[in-house]
């Protein structure tokens, strides 16, 4: 077992009960990754502003075991440094807290649904046979495509689903626990940054 305390500080939710939803789609993914048997702790934060406040006070007040990282969607295209696009963006203005890592910040580029589109068969299994994958984006580069452009594709590719809407809460943690991390990192540089930078200190860790 890993002596590190790794808390990760993610971006949705809540309210409504969707904490546990969200606790349970990381869940899953991170298992799948690799991680069964040395989780980290996952703490479901609502809004990304609270993410961002919760763990700078977990920052704050971490001792020397302790390995706070904090988990949000980008929103945008990355340009720059992961802090330096936080303080840049407007909304954001998120400044580096003192004794916070470069690598203690990872996006979800450009949001967490991006992550599901490394992985269609998973969206088909979901929705069932009526899901148009068709309406997808067809850029292999999951990263460069737009929060809009998912979204609107999200819309039209359910909708003669018997879900008939996608519904971020009650859709986007139950794929997210059934999405294949491996097609993720494989798309996305930084969810293959984000899980390099967990299994690195799962190994510091057990090494420690």
């Amino acid at each position: 077992m890993s002596s590190q305390r790794i808390t990760i500080y993610v971006e949705g939710g809540s309210p409504g009960g969707l904490s546990s939803n969200c606790r349970e789609g990381f869940r899953k993914f991170l298992e799948k990754a690799g991680f069964k048997g040395q989780m980290p702790k996952v703490v479901a934060c609502g809004s990304r502003s609270e993410a961002y406040k919760r763990f700078k006070t977990a920052v704050s007040q971490s001792g020397g075991g302790d390995s706070p990282l904090l988990l949000v969607d980008s929103e945008e295209p990355i340009a720059v440094a992961p802090w330096l696009h936080v303080l840049q963006r407007v909304g954001d203005g998120w400044e580096q807290p003192p004794g916070a890592k470069d690598d203690h910040l990872h996006l979800m580029v450009q949001m967490m649904e991006a992550w599901f589109l490394a992985d269609v068969p998973a969206l088909k299994a979901y929705f069932g046979p009526k899901f148009q994958e068709g309406k997808l984006p067809k850029n292999n580069s999951i990263e460069s495509i737009s929060k809009d452009d998912i979204e609107s594709s999200f819309t039209a590719s359910v909708q003669d689903c018997p879900k008939k809407t996608y519904k971020k809460g009650r859709d986007s943690f139950e794929i997210l626990g059934k999405i294949d991390p491996q097609l993720v990192a494989e798309k996305s540089r930084h969810a293959q940054r984000f899980l390099d930078h967990l299994k690195q200190l799962m190994e510091a860790g057990s090494h420690g």
